[in-house]
């Protein structure tokens, strides 16, 4: 069996660090084509996709005889992925073509096709196809199967081929490449269809009037929701304000501030009158903001009484709720102007709700849902009247712009043939093509034209927060009505250039299949890579339900089969949903046998020549003490184990660096983890638990030892050494306990980490005396102070002594006390080459100093010295090797920022060497002084 790149080691710090960074990048990224949550990152899949089908040159000895050969070659192999992850070379042909080629070569000429059963936001196939490979994916929610259907499926149809808007292809001189005449058509044709909404709609949203006169483009329009004060002796209609601030930027607040007047219009005679008020750069106080108090309900800001939350429900519910406008934001110059409400904007927004609009009613789950205990219980009830006017309208105006769509491309020759749901490539389904994209661009502003959007005062001078700022629909009080015509969020001449952005982007090449399946039911034949959704931590089916309803407006002429139903399928969604499955208990066993049903079905058809990817993704609560909880990571192991599969490798996936770090010792889960699968032979032996300790002492130090050579930080080495271990555990039928039970994972699970603290330790004897002394010093007293005599005592033990480690400027022994010296306190004239004993921990101290202030050049160059002593040069493998025991120690006895420098330089280390490489000669010392202070 060849082990693949994935099994042995990954260039997990840059695969990291890049899929971080690209959670910042919006234009042209897929996730700006249609909203879905936890999608893995572009960077990681690709990565884990090309590492998945490579061999690991420890497979190919005939090549790579030498333990040498084999680590220079899994650098080369690092180098390609390193170039393959960075978003710049999404397009690069030169990097895309060399990634190729080495899948190509692995997989003797012909590479298996990919497969996500659960494809979601489409990232694996679609970085699957952008790889050259063929990619299948499926999904029971058909709004996941339309993204994917748009990100792999449609563009390979269309490729290369010119758009068909009227004059447009004759307007430019280039080539139409990939699918950029597919986003060139949806870009025409989108504008088509918002400006002749604007034509149709823009009478009902006036502009604003300023107080010189002029008049303003407005924004968005600040409402409240309004329920009658439950004191008879008021009964104002009392407003439900979250916070009365507009913009909370130092010198420029604004905030909404209200009088209670005479009003004999009103059954109480009076009411609440909104102005504007500028603080002029005078502190405001933000404490007591607003008039709903959390979960206690709302004060009424005329007479004082207290609305409870009861109250407020049951207004709403007798449909006695209401709305007033608070405040008008207009578009100044480079800046927000806030204005009073008027008759004329509170009369536009006063329209009858459209007879015709979307159907669907919101699931009564209230842990992802806030707005039904509150009578909103059809999704119509989360827009105003005139979001719904305008999203309706824009809906139908699909339909229109295909019909268009369609004569434009029998003109321009395209034959007419089938529609696109049938397989066609004519123009009838071009032109489905196209209404494809333009109602997901419907669908997408829906996200920012609904009553759930709320103001953001804390953001510059303020914006809106869109409906799915998180992943749920909350009740919001005071909410934010976007002018869909204004060129900012919520209209479709921002949306459609960023879609068309994605599109032109897309690799369009290639075979690719989208299907909407059960992956419970389905059978397996290509190579699985795939990120099931994990338990209850996003209602994936109820979510998309908001969008699904707009979709289905506008695109069920095109898509009838897929979209046929009332609303998502939900009773075979494989999340564990317990108002779904009879409470916690049914939820977790239905999730557990339909999570095992999946991977068995897997297993029946699994290749032996590679292994399978499955992506874990956690929430906090899953970590207990000891990493694990009964509910998350033990069940994914202990169902893969027990479903007849062998665990390979295990990789923490980060897409965000928090402050929080990872204990050694606990095995705490990353943001995700991706496992490496294969199955288990039929005839697997049965072992006990001595031999399995046995194998795990025996194979598990140079897994580690590999690790920590490879580009892997610290703080990912517990969950990454989790992979060597299970895959001893996971060759096994049964691990026999000594009483006859059958191990369980969790036992497994800490037995590997007893092994790798162990290894970790016995690594110690690696070092040199003054090192080992002080690693033992360090474990006992960190960097503070420890008397004399038990350091003379550990000294001696080591065969070094208390006085020559004072000499070498390890420490400081004063008055019978002795102190480890802090990498940043290390002198900065120190001289590696006229020092007569250069330890390990003085190499690496000085590095994490000259790290930390002048970089990784002049850190390179001081390794490079380092290793040029002419009689007991450094051996960087061993600085390294320091830097992750340190970490171990810093971090189980919480010294967060030791643990943080030893971190930082492991993680560096691959460039600290190669800038050490680079380094013309040796500098003198004085050099590292100047070039220190100079900087």
């Amino acid at each position: 069996m060849k082990r693949k790149l994935i099994e042995v080691a990954l260039p997990l710090e840059t695969i990291n660090r890049e899929s971080a960074r690209e959670k910042s990048i919006r234009h042209g990224h897929p996730s700006t084509l249609h909203l879905w949550w936890a999608r893995r990152p572009l960077a990681a899949a690709r990565a884990v996709l090309f590492a998945q089908l490579v061999d690991d040159p420890s497979s190919r000895p005939d090549e790579f005889p030498t333990e040498e050969a084999q680590r220079a070659e899994r650098e080369r192999l690092h180098g390609i992925i390193k170039d393959l992850v960075v978003w710049e070379n999404l397009r690069n042909e030169r990097v895309l073509a060399k990634a190729r080629a080495e899948i190509v070569k692995s997989c003797g000429g012909n590479p298996p096709p990919i497969l996500d059963p659960f494809a979601g936001g489409g990232t694996i196939p679609l970085e699957a196809q952008r790889l050259g490979l063929e990619a299948y994916a499926s999904d029971l929610n058909p709004v996941a199967v339309l993204i994917n259907k748009a990100l792999i499926e449609i563009p390979p149809k269309f490729r290369d081929q010119p758009p068909v808007f009227s004059g447009l292809a004759q307007s430019e001189i280039r080539a139409w490449t990939r699918a950029e005449g597919l986003a060139a058509d949806v870009r025409a044709y989108g504008t088509w269809m918002r400006e002749e909404a604007e034509k149709r709609l823009g009478h009902l949203y006036p502009q604003a009037t300023l107080a010189d006169g002029s008049t303003a483009n407005v924004i968005a329009w600040i409402w409240a929701r309004t329920v009658t004060c439950p004191n008879p002796a008021c009964g104002i209609e009392m407003p439900l304000v979250k916070s009365w601030w507009l913009s909370k930027k130092k010198g420029k607040e604004v905030r909404v501030v209200y009088s209670v007047v005479e009003d004999p219009s009103h059954p109480s005679g009076q009411r609440v009158k909104f102005g504007i008020e500028s603080t002029n750069g005078r502190m405001p106080d933000f404490e007591n903001d607003g008039t709903v108090s959390g979960r206690t309900g709302a004060s009424c800001i005329a007479c004082d009484a207290l609305s409870p939350v009861s109250h407020i429900r049951d207004e709403f519910k007798a449909g006695r709720g209401n709305t007033a406008l608070m405040a008008v934001v207009a578009e100044g110059k480079r800046q927000r102007i806030y204005c009073a409400p008027s008759d004329t904007h509170i009369a536009a927004a006063r329209i009858q709700k459209p007879a015709h609009n979307v159907d669907g009613t919101i699931a009564d789950n209230p842990r992802w849902f806030s707005p039904p205990a509150y009578g909103l219980t059809e999704f119509s009830d989360l827009f105003t009247n005139r979001q719904l006017t305008t999203l309706t309208t824009v809906s139908d105006l699909v339909a229109e712009a295909r019909a268009l769509v369609l004569r434009d491309a029998l003109k321009a020759g395209l034959p007419e043939g089938e529609r696109l749901e049938a397989g066609g490539t004519g123009a009838v389904a071009y032109a489905d093509a196209v209404a494809t994209y333009l109602g997901m661009a419907a669908s997408v502003v829906a996200d920012d034209l609904s009553s759930i959007v709320t103001w953001r005062s804390s953001h510059g001078t303020g914006a809106s927060r869109s409906t799915f700022a998180r992943q749920a629909l909350p009740m919001t009080w005071d909410f934010t009505e976007l002018n869909p015509f204004a060129g900012s969020a919520g209209d479709l001449a921002t949306t459609l250039p960023g879609m068309a952005a994605v599109i032109e982007r897309l690799p369009a090449s290639g075979l690719a299949r989208v299907e909407q399946r059960d992956a419970a039911s389905q059978a397996f034949g290509p190579l699985v890579s795939t990120d099931p959704p994990y338990y209850d931590n996003i209602g994936y089916s109820d979510l998309s339900d908001f969008f699904y309803v707009w979709l289905r407006q506008s695109l069920r002429s095109v898509h009838p089969q897929l979209l046929s139903t009332m609303l998502v399928p939900k009773s075979e969604e494989l999340v564990a949903n317990p108002y779904r499955h009879n409470g916690r208990d049914g939820a977790k066993q239905f999730f557990e046998d339909g999570f095992r049903n999946v991977f068995a079905n897997a297993r029946a058809g699994a290749r032996s020549d590679f292994p399978i990817t499955v992506w874990y993704a956690f929430k906090q609560s899953d970590t207990s003490d000891d990493g694990t909880s009964s509910s998350g990571w033990e069940t994914l192991l202990d169902g893969m184990v027990s479903g007849g599969w062998s665990i390979t490798a295990t990789w923490p996936s980060r897409s965000e660096r928090g402050g929080r770090m990872i204990s050694v010792g606990t095995n705490a889960l990353a943001s995700a983890i991706v496992l490496a699968l294969r199955p288990r032979p039929e005839d697997a032996p049965t072992t006990d638990r001595r031999g399995l300790i046995s194998a795990l002492q025996s194979e598990l130090p140079d897994a580690l030892r590999r690790l920590q050579q490879g580009a892997i930080a610290p703080v990912d080495l517990p969950q990454a050494a989790i992979g060597p271990g299970m895959a001893v555990f996971s060759r096994y039928a049964k691990v026999l306990e000594p009483d006859g039970s059958q191990m369980t994972v969790r036992s497994a699970l800490a037995r590997i980490n007893e092994i790798l603290d162990q290894v970790l330790s016995e690594q110690e004897g690696d070092f040199d005396g003054p090192t080992r002394f002080a690693i033992a010093w360090y474990r006992q007293h960190g960097y503070n102070t420890g008397l004399f005599g038990d350091a003379d005592n550990l000294a001696r033990a080591r065969n070094t002594s208390v006085e020559r480690m004072d000499r070498d400027e390890i420490l400081t022994s004063r008055a019978g006390k002795v102190t480890l010296i802090r990498p940043v306190d290390t002198p900065a004239d120190y001289d590696v080459l006229t020092d007569e004993h250069t330890s390990t921990w003085e190499v690496l101290h000085h590095t994490i100093r000259i790290l930390e202030t002048a970089g990784v050049p002049a850190a390179g160059a001081f390794l490079a010295t380092a290793q040029s002593r002419p009689d007991d040069a450094v051996d960087p493998d061993l600085v390294k090797e320091l830097a992750f025991l340190l970490f171990s120690v810093a971090e189980k006895n919480g010294w967060t920022k030791d643990a943080i420098s030893f971190n930082a330089v492991a993680q560096s280390w691959g460039d600290v060497v190669d800038a050490s490489k680079a380094a013309p000669s040796p500098h003198e010392q004085g050099e590292f002084d100047f070039s220190e202070e100079d900087d």
